[in-house]
């Protein structure tokens, strides 16, 4: 019984120390994490996270958050279009190479790519914001971005 206990502990604490794109990055706190995975893809969606700054200057809590929301959902979509942009299609060619040479894939994608769910929004005590965006991979290849397995 105390093998498996400390199998699960073991578990919990390999988990805890990588920021997975379902994680948390935010801590009780209220401070971010010093280190998280920025983008990535797993087996049906291409995640990316994003960050905004709350305007200090505003004496509305609703609205620091809501325009540190906006502006960390715009920088979730930046990182995400960076990170797909070397990312290998079909055929051995990067998404940026494609979108260089054909302009409507590229207008498609960043379509897309502004369709990206938020899956998870978190607040800092500074009311900043970090969110997670997920893409699903069909929505890629709906849009003509086969992308290599």
């Amino acid at each position: 019984m105390k093998k498996i206990w400390l199998a699960v502990l073991a578990a919990f604490v390999v988990a805890g120390c990588s920021s997975a794109p379902d994680k948390g990055t935010v801590s009780g706190s209220g401070e971010v994490e010093r280190e998280w995975v920025e983008e990535g893809i797993t087996k049906n969606f291409v995640f990316a996270r994003g960050m905004g700054a709350a305007d200090q200057t505003l004496d509305n809590k609703t609205q620091r958050m809501a325009t540190s929301r906006n502006a960390s959902i715009v920088n979730a979509q930046y990182n995400m279009l960076s990170f797909l942009k070397g990312v290998n299609l079909e055929g051995g060619v990067t998404v940026e190479k494609a979108i260089e040479t054909d302009s409507v894939l590229a207008t498609k994608i960043n379509s897309v790519i502004k369709g990206a769910q938020v899956v998870r929004t978190e607040w800092t005590n500074d009311d900043g914001c970090i969110v997670i965006l997920r893409l699903p991979k069909k929505a890629l290849k709906e849009a003509g971005v086969k992308l290599a397995e």
